[in-house]
């Protein structure tokens, strides 16, 4: 499938002098071609072009032979059966009307010379030498994407490319993505570049083919993993087998494209992109990513800039499409899973379990879930949500931890740390909603936590592992157990998990006294 995509150039005043003074001598080139075509046509002529190519070349002696050979292939684009007028017979007829003058007038000039005189374009070619496109190539300079437009005699003018894709169905980030795969290969494909001059600005088109290649890797030998990140920023990758275990695994830090411009970005992230990509053609293995829709990247005030910072600057959503976009184009499959509660699931179950870190055992478990796995509840875990006693005790726990807040609430003259310490207030009251409902619902319903939410505990349950339980779980066991909603070091959690030995975790925590608790804070 042939396609054409469009974009804007910027140049320095010097340079876009020069590639105006080249683009009206092609469309000199373009126009003789033409009227040279209709009169060999007349003449019957068998083999014009070698005519053509002779006469442009005596003409215009400062043109290349590639522009030479593009003016006449452009040429050939245009009817010979009927007149036409070069810049546009209808501005053409406008300007011959004697009623217009002034400023009105010397627009209408404007516009039609520009588009009489203002168009430069170059065919592309497979040939290894040519790398697409001999005379406009696209290269990337200092990590930007730039358009290399050749002047003659060796020299060249670098005019940066201005493009943004308007949403993940752009063939923008195709082409992007096949662009880049060629200069890692050196396996190049050709695209054809034409310039246009428009209001004095230099818009551009460039036309090739996608591929449509045949999906190779697939989910039935497994999927590598993906799970994005902002606190610390990087990317956590498992390598799951396609019966569920975990294989290998690897963290890939992004704090180098903070601080990078859009463009620069834009391009370390195409590369990280192909890397993941290959990774899975090593493995033989599809790709499994989150399904991600609008991201939220706080308010200001809620008293966590940094991580709004870090928000703003990369756009996960914008990386996950140009992975899937390399993927499509090197015969990956890719899989998007719902991410509800993965990093829940990945936290609780499989951190503590395998001894893994907790973005880990996320990407670990939307491997799983898109290979078809459910996460069932460990029935340790399930027997410490019967327990009375300690949810008691986490109850009492949340307690003193909310008289806490509320006294640093009451000290606290900063607006910003006020407005964190009210939204973690907010969060302690929830827990001790949450808490207070499970405890009352094991005096009348004692086999269920869904009774915590007022629902019915079977409508609606498709499998064990209900979003409700694994929210009560995190409630119940990080801050009371570990003291933090976030922590890195979950290995605390094995003996409940493993060996359900909550009844030694419990006498190990007695409850303290006000003022004494273990404040609630992230990683």
């Amino acid at each position: 499938m042939f396609i054409s995509l469009q974009f804007k150039l910027e140049l320095k005043k010097e340079d876009k002098e020069k590639l105006i003074k080249l683009m009206r001598k092609q469309s000199s080139a373009i126009r003789v071609a033409y009227n040279m075509l209709k009169e060999l046509e007349k003449e019957e002529t068998k083999n014009p072009y070698t005519q053509i190519y002779q006469r442009l070349r005596q003409l215009f002696p400062e043109l290349s032979a590639g522009y030479i050979n593009s003016a006449i292939f452009k040429a050939k684009q245009y009817p010979t059966d009927k007149s036409v007028v070069f810049g546009g017979k209808r501005l053409f007829e406008k300007l011959c009307k004697k009623h217009l003058t002034g400023k009105a007038r010397e627009k209408l000039k404007k516009q039609w010379k520009e588009l009489r005189q203002g168009t430069l374009i170059a065919i592309g070619s497979r040939h290894e030498a040519v790398k697409g496109n001999l005379l406009l190539r696209f290269e990337d300079l200092n990590g930007q994407l730039h358009l290399r437009i050749s002047t003659g005699n060796r020299e060249f003018i670098y005019a940066k490319v201005l493009r943004e894709p308007s949403n993940s169905k752009d063939k923008w980030l195709t082409f992007m993505a096949m662009l880049l795969e060629s200069w890692q290969t050196q396996s190049y494909f050709p695209y054809t570049v034409e310039l246009k001059l428009r209001d004095g600005e230099i818009y551009g088109s460039v036309s090739f083919e996608i591929p449509t290649p045949e999906v190779k890797y697939t989910k039935e030998n497994g999927v590598i993993a993906i799970d994005t990140n902002a606190s610390p920023i990087h990317l956590a990758i498992a390598e799951v087998s396609k019966t569920g275990e975990l294989l290998s695994y690897q963290a890939i830090s992004l704090h180098h494209l903070l601080g990078l411009s859009k463009n620069a970005k834009d391009h370390q992230e195409w590369i990280l992109a192909h890397q993941i990509v290959d990774l899975a053609i090593e493995k033989g293995k599809a790709i499994a990513i989150e399904n991600l829709k609008k991201l939220k990247k706080g308010t200001r005030g809620d008293g966590k800039a940094k991580l709004r910072r870090i928000l703003h600057q990369w756009n996960a959503k914008k990386f996950l499409q140009k992975l899937k976009r390399v993927a499509t184009l090197k015969g990956v499959e890719v899989l998007e899973v719902n991410p509800a509660y993965t990093s829940v699931i990945g936290m609780l179950k499989y951190a503590p379990q395998l001894g893994i870190d907790k973005d880990i055992a996320g990407a670990y478990v939307i491997g799983r879930r898109a290979l078809g796995f459910k996460e069932d509840t460990p029935e340790n875990y399930e027997r410490l949500l019967k327990d009375k006693a300690y949810l008691e005790f986490v109850l009492k726990r949340y307690e003193e931890r909310e008289k806490e807040i509320v006294e640093l609430i009451e000290k606290e003259s900063n607006e910003y740390k006020r407005n964190a310490l009210k939204s973690e207030l907010r969060s302690v009251e929830n827990s001790k909603k949450l808490l207070t409902n499970l405890i009352q619902s094991l005096q009348s319903e004692p086999s269920s936590c869904e009774g915590t939410y007022g629902r019915n505990p079977e409508q609606g349950r498709g499998d064990k592992a209900s979003s409700v339980v694994w929210v009560v779980l995190k409630v119940a066991l990080l801050f009371p157990i570990l003291g933090r909603v976030l922590p890195r070091d979950l290995s605390p959690l094995k003996p409940v998990l493993v060996e359900g030995a909550w009844d030694r975790m419990r006498s190990r925590l007695v409850p303290l006294e006000a003022g004494g608790t273990v404040p609630m804070r992230d990683f």
